[in-house]
């Protein structure tokens, strides 16, 4: 479920924490954890490039690098917001930054970036990416 913009983020995403995201310690896998920030992630892409992020008209997009800091546990059944901004924007490459926050406490779950390139599949090659998704980035961008 997605909300809407919050504290200079562009996009937020709600998702409830399921009972294979739990590790033996009974919290939040970090492997699982990385799913809440794909989800966000893609669905923020999607509404920036208004199309399904598995297409590859256009240009596609790849993941290239992501950088997690986790700073408190999250449980089983616990609602996790998701909220994804674009912090750099190169001339191939976007890095997205992510924080992860329980929504009953407002805890922060984790924090850090992922880096999606432009990408050309029928070269198998990053490219530049195009003007008009930087202009939406752009716009997407906090104020």
């Amino acid at each position: 479920m997605s909300e809407a913009t919050r504290d200079g983020w562009s996009y937020c995403h709600v998702d409830r924490i399921r009972f294979g995201d739990v590790d033996a310690m009974r919290h939040l896998n970090n492997v699982a954890a990385l799913g809440f920030f794909e989800d966000a992630r893609v669905q923020f892409l999607a509404r920036l490039i208004g199309d399904d992020p598995t297409t590859r008209r256009g240009f596609g997009l790849i993941f290239a690098e992501l950088r997690v800091n986790y700073r408190a546990p999250a449980f089983y059944d616990e609602e996790i917001r998701t909220c994804v901004r674009p912090a750099k924007v190169a001339r191939s490459s976007v890095q997205l930054a992510f924080e992860m926050h329980a929504v009953s406490d407002e805890r922060l779950v984790a924090e850090g970036y992922g880096v999606v390139v432009g990408y050309d599949y029928a070269a198998g090659r990053s490219k530049p990416l195009p003007e008009s998704f930087k202009a939406a980035l752009g716009a997407g961008a906090p104020a």
